[in-house]
């Protein structure tokens, strides 16, 4: 089998090859397919066999390393997985379930480093949110307090009444001065005039204080409303690209999980290459040869020595 997908294929395939012979891994074997009693068949010979009926951990991990191979190529990426025991469908059902914990031991790799690149990100967006969620806040609470929904659009309106009651009062006074050359300084139409004019000067100057002088003037309110605005829309682009971020780096994660991919199948053995019949006789028969002519030497020579 081999890993795809990410820059550190070939560090995490050598880190699911030494969890395949961990204690985790065969302690899964153990509780998933009674790995123990795979090892213990009547078949077995009394030497391979595993020994304990109940073995530790310890015991049952070191028999274990004995039967499997997981080799890893350097320059390929490659592992190579195999498997022996003493019936053709324990070998087949222990490498299967070892090709298992590999995928789920990619899956957590994946998870966890997934959550690591993320995590960052992740903390950044939900500072920001909680900001624009504060400025939020304070821009609802200068409502309440002011009684104004929207500042601007008031400071506005009231600009535009002071211009029309200033065009007003120009033109009462234009009415003014030019009814005063031709009517005596008592006449009603001159003294209507003059009360429109007074009372469009105190109008306006009432008007103009409520823009620029005292409490609750639109100046002041202003002034705060579009400092709290300028803090909200920083905090809506300081969200924006956080999110953007966040986005980014999913996207890198992404692209960075392995996928375990078996380069040929397991098989179900046929033909039991162990134990080997000829090379054991043949050894054997080398050793008791060469035994018995040290030992030949050894008596010959004592007997030359004797003699």
């Amino acid at each position: 089998m081999t890993m795809v997908g990410g820059a550190s294929s070939e560090r995490d395939a050598m880190l699911v090859a030494d969890y395949l012979e961990s204690h985790d891994a065969v302690d899964a074997l153990e509780s998933r397919i009674g790995l123990s009693q795979r090892f213990r068949r009547p078949e077995a010979d009394l030497i391979s066999r595993l020994w304990f009926a109940n073995p530790t951990p310890e015991q049952l991990e070191k028999y274990f390393k004995g039967k499997v191979d997981v080799d890893v190529s350097t320059e390929t990426g490659v592992t190579t997985l195999k498997v022996r025991g003493f019936r053709p469908d324990d070998a087949y059902r222990i490498i299967q379930e070892l090709l298992k914990l590999s995928e789920d031991r990619v899956n957590t790799l994946n998870q966890r480093n997934y959550a690591n690149a993320i995590l960052m990100s992740e903390r950044r967006v939900k500072e920001a949110e909680a900001n624009l969620s504060q400025v939020q806040q304070q821009i609802t609470q200068f409502r309440r307090n002011e009684r104004d929904f929207n500042p601007q659009i008031t400071g506005a309106s009231r600009t535009d009444l002071v211009s029309e009651l200033q065009g007003q009062l120009a033109v009462a006074r234009a009415q003014e001065a030019s009814v005063a050359s031709v009517v005596s300084a008592n006449s009603p139409q001159l003294v209507a005039l003059r009360h429109r004019v007074a009372a469009l000067s105190r109008q306006v100057a009432a008007e103009t204080s409520k823009l620029s002088n005292g409490p609750g003037n639109v100046a002041s309110g202003l002034g705060a409303y579009e400092g709290i605005k300028v803090r909200q829309e920083m905090a809506g682009k300081q969200l924006e690209l956080a999110s953007a971020s966040l986005q980014r780096a999913q996207d890198d994660a992404r692209r960075q999980q392995l996928f375990v991919v078996p380069v040929v199948d397991a098989n179900m053995p046929v033909k039991a290459l162990y134990p080997e019949r000829t090379k054991t006789v043949i050894t054997a028969f080398l050793a008791l040869v060469l035994v018995y002519g040290v030992g030949w030497l050894l008596v010959a020579g004592v007997k030359e020595h004797a003699a």
